[in-house]
């Protein structure tokens, strides 16, 4: 079932309904940046939680402000990088992977679709070392999933390794405690 939202612009973000959220900005241009009364995710956040492209490139192309962090004090690019495969995905590579290796292809185009979204997310200009309330940057979430394909991403954009959680670690850390040698060796060039 997912997220309830209060707000009907950010239902229609979450659950990647196109035509309403093109409903909702024609009748409101200032609803792209309306937050939530539950949680204070604004569409943005929304549709980011779940990877939908074409309505998050439709939301910056209409002004939504990537700056703007929920109760967490998440912003649209924490959501992004923390986006995994859902369990249907999952289903789906392993059934089709015997399959002249289709699942093998699906898997890459997911991916390639979330290296998208956070690529569109830094060029709208989303604060990269924006911390959440745990001190989380999206770097810290990328270590933690080990996803080498988003660290490069963040690094380019000036993603600092060396920021450290409310626990104390930093991205190198996480990277160094979860015994993940290639992205730490990433982080160490960097920092």
């Amino acid at each position: 079932m997912g997220i309830l939202y209060s707000e009907p612009i950010c239902q229609a973000a979450y659950q990647n309904d196109f035509g309403q959220v093109c409903r909702w900005v024609r009748e409101d241009r200032n609803c792209v940046n309306v937050q939530d009364g539950f949680n204070g995710d604004t569409p943005l956040i929304c549709a980011c939680r779940l990877g939908h492209l074409r309505i998050v490139s439709f939301l910056l192309r209409r002004n939504a402000d990537v700056s703007l962090k929920n109760q967490k004090e998440r912003t649209c690019l924490h959501y992004a990088v923390k986006k995994r495969f859902t369990f249907f995905d999952y289903l789906l590579i392993i059934l089709l992977m015997p399959v002249l290796l289709i699942g093998y292809f699906l898997m890459v185009s997911k991916t390639k679709q979330n290296e998208a979204l956070v690529r569109m997310l830094l060029d709208a200009g989303v604060e990269v070392n924006a911390t959440d309330c745990y001190g989380y940057t999206a770097l810290h979430y990328a270590c933690e999933m080990k996803n080498q394909t988003l660290i490069p991403l963040l690094l380019e954009a000036h993603a600092d390794p060396m920021i450290k959680n409310k626990h104390g670690e930093s991205s190198l850390d996480i990277a160094r405690r979860l015994k993940f040698s290639q992205i730490e060796l990433m982080l160490r060039k960097a920092s």
